[in-house]
């Protein structure tokens, strides 16, 4: 039985400390969780791509025209967010894939469960994410 057949039998599963750190049954979970949450953005990105172009009508007051102006503008930013975004969940897919998910980028200690599930796409365990932030204020402030 593969591990998305057991994941499809249980559709409430949800990854525990108590059991293997990333084992097969996890790694599906995040996967598909991953692969959800990149087809949403995508989802969002076509309707957002419909209603520009629907939104191409010329406003003759400018207050009209300004306010349709920031909105696009604001909308083009979210969808270059979400752009990126799906460049992270596509590197955290390609992590599952190599088995190396779910462990951080500096230490190799398991990042855990509970801030995978809050942030799939995190490289980086809670204490290093923290060092890393402390070293940016750092370097900011200088």
């Amino acid at each position: 039985m593969s591990t998305a057949t057991i994941l499809a039998e249980k559709p409430d599963y949800r990854p525990s400390e108590d059991e293997e750190f990333m084992n097969e049954r996890q790694l599906e979970y995040f996967k598909q969780k991953l692969l959800n949450w990149k087809e949403d953005i995508l989802r969002e990105s076509r309707e957002t791509l419909v209603h520009l172009q629907s939104e191409t009508e010329n406003h003759p007051d400018l207050a009209d025209r300004a306010t349709s102006e920031t909105d696009r503008a604001l909308e083009l930013r979210t969808r270059d967010r979400q752009r990126k975004l799906i460049s992270k969940i596509d590197e955290a897919i390609r992590r599952i894939e190599d088995k190396s998910y779910g462990y951080c980028e500096d230490t190799g200690e398991p990042i855990g469960v509970a801030r995978l599930e809050a942030r799939p796409i995190a490289t980086l365990s809670l204490e290093a994410q923290e060092r890393h932030e402390r070293r940016e204020r750092v370097h900011r402030d200088d």
